[in-house]
């Protein structure tokens, strides 16, 4: 799975936490526009396909 949202997203991916409902994709810290994409856009797609909420947060 990491593979394909990096390919959906355009970013590397740090880590990826899974819960029940949601998806937690760390990622550069100077990366997370990209990641989330214009008004969020990229993000929503990545949901679409997955089937699960996506948050995009910086890897600390």
């Amino acid at each position: 799975m990491k593979e394909r949202l990096e390919k959906m997203l355009n970013v590397e991916i740090i880590r990826i936490e899974e819960a029940d409902d949601k998806i937690v994709v760390y990622v550069p810290a100077d990366k997370v526009r990209i990641a989330v994409g214009s008004g969020g856009a990229a993000v929503k797609a990545a949901e679409l396909v997955i089937g699960k909420k996506i948050e995009v947060r910086p890897a600390e």
